[in-house]
């Protein structure tokens, strides 16, 4: 796509997060406000709020060529006040620079002092972009949000279409659903009449729940620090005051806790799930634990004539905000097809692996893969510092050659602006790679990469970094 050339007082459709492209203006940002690092980005009014956001170049187009193209495929009320609000502003623009001397259209305007409400991308609710007197809408996009593929469309793709799903077999017995259409809407999306129970609202959690809500799932929801529900409650979830009650309450239960000890707590522990496992309730763990682990959770369960499923995902909080996660599930096939339009608001696809303990081990893996990487990827950084040589240069390079992704940018972005705030754990990333150490002792298999990864991670904890993110693993080697 050819890079837009904007300037002040152009007009735009401008794409935040996961919602549809808005009509809105590009607009001097107030002088406190600092533009982002390391983006290229416009200062944007939306039209019909009050709202402003930095919105990449990428993500805006000019208003007039596409005004057409965006006008079919947002059908809101919210939206179309927004496109008549546009033309009421072209109206009266065209109307004085018919009267006026041409000395500017401000002249004698008085200045509001409202604080402007300037929104993010990983905001879990753009409630500005959404119209709260109606509900949910099956064909009204702007109510859903994107499942993107960057590896099948670029980002700056604006195009919409109907969800289609598909299902992959593949010889290893593993099963992916996902969008068939990169850029597919969840418009399509009927929630289940299932009622959903949730335990464990932290940064995985949260978003889940949220997408949950959104897609007009009904949701009961518990987590250990009670007050961390009531932002849910007040989105529509319902309470419930122990597991054991949530589980009584609800077809299906999900689980997102910290480690395998919070896992198995939650089950076996008082007022814990196995108090309410009746014949035919479904628990699905999605927590990150080892084999070992979800075999004992499964007898637990099954014992009790509940279903079991583990569904770990992978991703980090924004992929969670954002509904973007990949599922990796194994255990009872028909609990995982009950839960497909769960899945289908939380991730972008969902694979299906099996017997119960090949998502733990598959999970465990990819973590593995992510967490050394990260430890190498610090490493670089300060041995280019070392060396004299710019670590903003060494982005830029590996940026725009084979290892280029967003993970690369973001955790590198983290590190040059000293911002460690929690995306995933560090001291998450560093137990997953203690469980996939044994668990290649347990195969016998070598695992030195992951052994000196999880060696500087040790370090990083010993410097009190557990609770920010990965990429302060940093500090390991600065320390």
């Amino acid at each position: 796509m050819a890079t837009v050339h904007l300037r002040i007082g152009d007009l735009v459709w401008g794409k935040l997060g996961r919602y549809p492209p808005w009509p809105g203006k590009v607009v001097s940002p107030p002088k406190d406000l600092k533009k982002p690092r390391g983006k290229k980005c416009h200062f944007v009014k939306f039209f019909g709020t009050e709202d402003h956001a930095w919105i990449k170049i990428e993500q805006l187009k000019p208003y007039h060529p596409h005004k057409e193209e965006m006008i079919k495929i947002n059908k809101g009320k919210r939206f179309q006040q927004a496109v008549d609000a546009v033309e009421d502003f072209l109206k009266k623009a065209k109307g004085k620079e018919q009267g006026s001397d041409g000395k500017g259209e401000t002249k004698g305007k008085k200045t509001s002092n409202k604080p402007l409400k300037i929104l993010e991308e990983d905001d879990e609710d753009l409630s500005a972009l959404r119209d709260p007197s109606e509900k949910p809408v099956k064909n009204d996009p702007h109510f859903h949000h994107f499942l993107l593929s960057q590896s099948e469309k670029p980002a700056s793709s604006m195009e919409v279409s109907s969800k289609r799903l598909k299902i992959i077999e593949e010889d290893t017995r593993s099963t992916s659903i996902q969008a068939a259409d990169s850029t597919a809407i969840n418009g399509s999306i009927t929630p289940t009449d299932k009622r959903i129970g949730f335990l464990g609202l932290g940064l995985m959690g949260s978003g889940i729940v949220s997408n949950l809500l959104k897609l007009g799932h009904v949701v009961t929801v518990w987590n250990r620090t009670a007050e961390k529900c009531d932002l849910f409650v007040q989105e529509g979830a319902r309470l419930g005051r122990t597991p054991a009650e949530v589980v009584s309450m609800c077809d299906i239960t999900f689980s997102c806790v910290s480690d395998p000890k919070a896992a198995k707590d939650l089950v076996l522990g008082p007022s814990g799930v196995l108090q309410g496992i009746r014949p035919g309730k479904c628990y699905v763990e999605m927590s990150t634990v080892d084999p070992e682990t979800i075999a004992d959770l499964s007898q637990s369960i099954t014992t009790r004539g509940g279903r079991f499923l583990e569904a770990p995902v992978a991703g980090s909080q924004q992929l969670s905000n954002d509904g973007l996660l990949v599922i990796l599930a194994a255990g009872d096939r028909s609990v995982y097809e009950d839960c497909g339009s769960c899945f289908q608001a939380m991730g972008k696809s969902s694979f299906f692996l099996g017997e119960a303990g090949n998502a733990a081990k598959m999970m465990l893996i990819l973590n593995m893969v992510q967490g050394s990487f990260m430890a190498t990827i610090a490493e670089g950084l300060t041995l280019a510092q070392a060396t004299g040589q710019s670590q903003q240069t060494l982005l830029d390079i590996l940026c725009q050659g084979q290892m280029a992704s967003t993970f690369v940018d973001q955790k590198c972005q983290n590190i040059l602006q000293g911002n460690f705030k929690p995306d995933y754990y560090l001291k998450h990333i560093q137990k997953d790679l203690r469980l996939a150490i044994s668990m290649g002792d347990t195969a016998n298999h070598p695992t030195p990469m992951a052994a000196a990864a999880n060696e500087v991670y040790k370090r990083a904890k010993a410097l009190d970094q557990s609770d920010n993110d990965m990429s302060a693993v940093y500090r390991a080697y600065i320390h």
